[in-house]
């Protein structure tokens, strides 16, 4: 498979950021009552996470090692601040909606997750597709939550009255917190079931590598790894990191 289609591959199905790595799960839990609110957040992160990872891969020669993460974290807060003032400007409702979580994109997980673990050690074009992939997966698992929830909530479809409600009762739960989970549990066994039926079609997808689904040897947390990564090799990594640690009485 092509490298840059492995990329692809890999965020919307082997690695989906919402449904097999369960990462971003603050947005993905609180804006997707509606499905063009889930639709929104997750492109205005694809945006953000496509032209963070062209800067850092393109700059990750010239970022000293010992700022890399407050480097990445100005790149990505300038970003976001661009994406908002665009939203502010030609989709204000939209980003009324979206509220505070438009600016929260700079800690989110996954752009600084693919920073590290991908975009610093690898050339530009790869790094944009990781982007690309990791984007869509995202936008995809936040725009199949808001579908069902805004269907289920209210009888609707982006906005558009698609269950008469001459019979049917909206159940309101879907649009409030329980839903969301319910909603997201319910996805996460779907996408588990289709994963395995792809393994069983002598299609393996390999379990993530590492908490990020990057090396172990990038974590910071590897001296106390507790064997969460499922490859044999980041679990020899992780034994080793382990064993090395200085012991404390």
């Amino acid at each position: 498979m092509n490298k840059n289609v492995e990329r692809l591959y890999n965020g919307l199905i082997k690695e989906n950021p919402t449904f097999v790595l369960m990462l971003g799960m603050c947005p993905t839990l609180a804006v997707t009552s509606s499905a063009i609110n889930g639709l929104g957040m997750g492109l205005s992160t694809t945006v953000v996470l496509v032209c963070s990872n062209l800067l850092i891969s393109a700059f990750r020669k010239v970022i000293p090692n010992g700022v890399r993460m407050p480097a990445f974290i100005v790149i990505v807060a300038s970003l976001v601040t661009m994406v908002q003032f665009i939203m502010n400007a030609y989709t204000p409702s939209l980003s009324e909606s979206l509220g505070v979580y438009i600016p929260l994109i700079v800690v989110n997980c996954i752009i600084l997750g693919r920073a590290e673990s991908y975009a610093s050690k690898n050339p530009v074009v790869p790094s944009i597709f990781d982007g690309i992939g990791m984007g869509l997966g995202f936008t995809f698992g936040l725009t199949c939550i808001g579908l069902i929830r805004e269907l289920l909530g209210a009888g609707q479809i982006f906005g558009f009255q698609l269950l008469s409600l001459e019979w049917f009762t909206p159940i309101t739960i879907f649009v409030m917190a329980p839903g969301a989970f319910l909603v997201l549990a319910c996805l996460v066994a779907i996408m588990n079931i289709v994963r395995a039926k792809m393994e069983a079609k002598g299609k393996p997808l390999a379990a993530p590598s590492g908490c990020l689904s990057g090396d172990c040897a990038s974590c910071g947390q590897s001296a106390m790894c507790t064997g969460r990564s499922l490859s044999k090799e980041g679990a020899a990594t992780a034994a080793k990191n382990a064993a090395d640690a200085p012991k404390t009485e």
